[in-house]
């Protein structure tokens, strides 16, 4: 497990947010990139965020779960950058943020009270 990951989210608890990524891209807004991500968390934009687990090096996202418990931000970590990066479409992703939910705010809502459970 990389050092930045703070909970073990279950797969198919991933395989939701997988789901719910490609949804969201399709009828909401999705930034991608840890840059962007790093930018609609600050300004307090992003609905939740999704980081990588296999990043290397740590350092590029390892910031993110700190920010996103700074500023109140839902955020669960997929296993694969790669298959985040195709289910936003792009080769490979970091980390996404979902800044409209579109047609999977009900995934999303379902998503968040599960992660919630289980960081307790």
């Amino acid at each position: 497990m990389a050092v930045y990951v703070r909970f073990q989210v279950p797969d198919e608890v991933k395989k939701k947010i997988l789901e719910a990524v490609q949804m969201a891209v399709e009828t909401g807004k999705v930034r991608k990139g840890t840059n962007e991500v790093t930018k609609v968390v600050e300004r307090n934009q992003a609905k939740f965020v999704v980081i990588a687990e296999d990043v290397q090096p740590p350092e590029v996202v390892a910031h993110l779960p700190l920010l996103c418990e700074e500023k109140g931000i839902p955020y669960g970590y997929v296993s694969s950058k790669a298959e985040l990066g195709k289910r936003i479409g792009i080769k490979s992703a970091a980390s996404a943020a979902i800044v409209d939910f579109g047609g999977a705010a009900d995934a999303f809502k379902e998503i968040i009270e599960e992660i919630s459970a289980i960081k307790k």
